[in-house]
């Protein structure tokens, strides 16, 4: 069986993996046997990344790029290859978020984010797809999210493009299941990373913040999530035992998408 989540000799991209939820996801792999290779859009982002990899013990190789840049993107792929290996796993996880009020945003802004949130994981599953074609297998994740099915105040954009990456990942499975390759989602809850740690800091009266208290309140596991909960799920998703699983979104909520949440 644990032949089946074994990772030995994978080559796995994980796109924005110098911190957080990329990060934890890429140690796991590191812990099944991949190789671990990771990009980001500053060099500073990415010597981060590599000495947060060294400390712990994970050789990985990092590289500087742009995922809304068609071009540069299609060279690291091409540089991926000759310097480390064909990718067997993509992990789509660059993205960003702009928590606006929608009719204060504007066309540029939600631009930005539809373009990094869904126009990038476009961009490197089709620079990826041909080479698994040829090895006649590959692992594509998508990092999705709940607000792939759900809406809710100063995120018009971030729900947009995350409810397009779920179909997104739906029409890859469709198009090239029969070469092989299962692309799937990973739908991560409320995680505590450091984007989310003003949220869950105290108040001066000790008690919680306003935002902290309603997620705890609607998530049946009463916690945040934390990054490495994500861990397991992506192995799963990267390894033999999901080959017969595809364009499904593995939602890593603690519940809350199960739950109505308590009567007052």
């Amino acid at each position: 069986m644990s032949n089946m989540f074994s990772l030995e000799g994978k080559v796995a991209l994980i796109t924005g993996a110098s911190y957080g939820i990329g990060y934890a996801i890429a140690k796991a792999f590191a812990a099944a046997g991949a190789t671990i290779v990771f990009n980001d859009i500053k060099q500073e982002l990415v010597d981060k990344g590599l000495a947060s990899y060294k400390a712990d013990g994970i050789k990985a190789h990092g590289y500087v790029c742009d995922v809304t840049d068609e071009d540069k993107v299609n060279a690291l792929v091409a540089q991926i290859e000759k310097e480390v290996g064909v990718i067997d796993i993509l992990v789509n996880n660059a993205g960003i978020i702009k928590r606006i009020p929608m009719c204060e945003m504007t066309a540029a802004e939600f631009r930005q984010v539809i373009d990094i949130d869904l126009n990038g994981p476009f961009i490197c599953s089709k620079a990826v797809i041909p080479s698994m074609i040829k090895k006649g297998h590959g692992k594509i994740i998508n990092i999705c999210s709940m607000m792939s099915e759900l809406g809710r105040e100063t995120v018009s954009a971030y729900a947009a493009a995350k409810g397009g990456l779920k179909m997104l990942t739906k029409n890859i499975a469709s198009e090239y299941g029969e070469f092989n390759i299962q692309c799937n989602g990973i739908g991560p809850g409320y995680i505590a990373t450091p984007q989310t740690a003003p949220l869950r800091e105290r108040q001066p009266d000790g008690s919680r913040h306003p935002f902290d208290s309603f997620i705890i309140a609607k998530t049946p596991a009463a916690r945040w999530g934390e990054a490495e909960d994500l861990g397991g799920p992506a192995v799963f998703l990267a390894s033999d035992a999901s080959n017969f699983v595809n364009g499904h979104i593995l939602y890593v909520d603690g519940g809350i998408l199960a739950y109505i949440g308590k009567q007052p």
